[in-house]
């Protein structure tokens, strides 16, 4: 088994799936009988796993240090940003950076709303995999 194949197979399931869409309450006034939602991005259940799948490799790979991802991006020349991050030459990163990318991604969506969804939009998630299945020797 590859090292990254837990991850590398959302690739087929990325080209099908909705990912997520935003969720905002239009119905409700905002009185104290009908408060409004705060706004929130409904996740596929694929995301929902991806993101489980995420935090497995990192428990199951201590050695990767990810839990220190930020300190990871800092020392491959990348900020815990999305404009850094989307924005990354990942074609000579090795894996431990690459999954700091996806970690930095999971983890600023308990910061940000939406953010793992925009990281999904704009393709970010598919050539960090595309980078990870590369790693692994795979043709991308």
């Amino acid at each position: 088994m590859n090292k990254f194949e837990n991850l590398i197979k959302y690739l087929l399931l990325l080209e099908d799936d909705a990912i997520g869409t935003w969720f905002i309450d239009r119905e409700n006034d905002g009185t104290p009988e009908h408060p409004i939602q705060m706004p929130f991005v409904n996740y596929s259940e694929m995301v929902h796993h991806f993101i489980d799948d995420v935090y497995a490799f990192v428990d199951e790979n201590k050695d990767f240090e990810l839990n220190h991802y930020y300190d990871i991006l800092e020392k491959n020349g990348l900020e815990w940003g999305s404009k850094s991050m989307s924005e990354a030459d990942v074609s000579n990163l090795d894996g431990k950076c690459i999954m700091a990318l996806i970690v930095g991604a999971v983890r600023a969506e308990r910061f940000c709303d939406g953010a793992l969804l925009g990281f999904f939009k704009d393709g970010s998630i598919k050539k960090w995999l595309m980078r990870l299945k590369e790693i692994d020797g795979g043709t991308v």
